[in-house]
């Protein structure tokens, strides 16, 4: 019984044996063939050391120097355009208006007339106190001869003097109202708002004009309590205009607030323009401004783009005596394509900004320019060009 499982076991095993010598047959006899072994060892040669880059190429990388300079955070707020001040001007008589000397956009003086009232009432009643008042005069000089001469009591002179009195401060108080009814600009500036036009009725204290002093104009940001305490009064600030293009101009602080919002916890911060940045912004733009926080001046800088590897392995590729090398750093966070560098590098370094992911530890390098200092702007780059000689080259072999 055990030979006749030995020799089925001898039988199995001699055909798995037989049917892998069929399966490999043809690949060998292939491989055997002496014209297919030359072509074959032809064509892997020339895959390493032919057509393809030696290992002992030197490998083609730009670098930049490890620096020092300053370096901060920004923060990016977004505000509205806003004047210095803006002075509302109510009417301070009732009355009808006669004329309206000024429209929005014009451009004030202070005391420049801007409206006018109709007065004829007033002028009416200014006349009657008049007239009221030089009688009083009259009455009081009379009383006056008449108590030096003891014949009048001392109550009835005094009398006399307070009805002159009354009668001049009723006159006065006329006069008064009276200039009330030429409406005058109380601070120069530009007309923002008109409410009222000629023939309208106004009472007192109805809003007429608002008056804009664009002598400066301010933006107000709220900052987060976490940022403000980077801040301090006076310090340049970048901001962009939405509606000229996101161009340019500057401002500094003038003023931040004592107190944060206690929904929020945000702190207004005012930012002013002055000068000639002026003449091409209105109240009302959008502006974009620009902190800069926790600024540190003197710091070891390198690219960011430079930095690779996960948070806590963190290394750049550095050229040392024309051989690539791998450091290991501690940098801090992004900060405008500047990372500021703790350790791992120091001043004077080299280190390879392009072709990082292609670079090996060890390898030789070849410093080379940047790619658009080489590239003529009057044509386009070929991609294919080196590829496409590298064809050209191989077929004139093959012919």
């Amino acid at each position: 019984m055990q030979n006749i499982y030995l020799r089925r076991f001898v039988t199995l095993l001699l055909a798995a044996s037989a049917t892998g010598l069929l399966a490999c047959g043809p690949e060998a006899g292939a491989d055997a063939a002496p014209g297919n072994t030359g072509r074959q060892g032809g064509t892997r040669g020339g895959g390493r050391g032919g057509r393809g880059m030696p290992s002992d190429r030197p490998t083609p990388v730009e670098v930049e120097m490890v620096r020092r300079g300053s370096v901060s955070r920004t923060s990016t707020i977004a505000g509205i355009l806003e004047p210095i001040r803006t002075v509302g001007v109510n009417a301070q008589l009732g009355g009808v208006v006669l004329s309206v000397r000024v429209e929005e956009g014009n451009r004030v003086a202070q005391g420049q007339m801007l409206a006018e009232l109709d007065t004829r009432e007033l002028q009416a009643q200014a006349r009657s106190a008049s007239a009221a008042l030089t009688l009083a005069q009259s009455n009081f000089d009379r009383s006056d001869q008449l108590f030096r001469q003891q014949i009048i009591t001392a109550a009835e002179h005094e009398r006399d003097r307070a009805a002159l009195e009354s009668a001049r401060a009723t006159l006065e108080g006329l006069e008064t109202r009276l200039g009330y009814a030429t409406v005058a600009a109380p601070t120069s500036g530009i007309v923002t708002e008109k409410r009222v036009e000629a023939g309208d009725v106004v009472s007192n204290q109805t809003r007429l004009f608002a008056i804009a002093d664009v002598s400066m104009l301010v933006t107000r940001v709220q900052v987060s309590e976490l940022e403000v305490t980077s801040l301090k009064v006076g310090d340049r600030v970048p901001l962009t205009v939405d509606a000229l293009g996101a161009a340019a101009v500057d401002g500094r602080i003038r003023r931040i607030f004592p107190a944060a919002d206690s929904a929020t916890r945000l702190v207004p911060v005012e930012v002013a323009l002055t000068g000639r940045t002026l003449e091409r912004l209105r109240p009302g733009y959008t502006v974009r401004a620009t902190f800069a926080l926790d600024r540190r001046d003197d710091a070891l800088l390198v690219p960011s783009r430079a930095v690779s590897g996960p948070a806590g392995a963190r290394a750049v590729p550095v050229v040392h005596e024309g051989e690539i090398e791998r450091r290991g750093v501690r940098v801090g966070p992004d900060m405008g394509g500047q990372s500021e560098v703790f350790e791992g590098v120091t001043e004077g370094d080299s280190v390879i900004v392009s072709g990082t992911s292609m670079v090996r530890e060890g390898a030789t390098a070849r410093v080379v320019p940047p790619l658009g200092d080489q590239v003529p702007k009057s044509r386009p780059v070929d991609s294919l060009g080196p590829s496409t000689t590298a064809s050209r080259r191989g077929g004139g072999s093959s012919r």
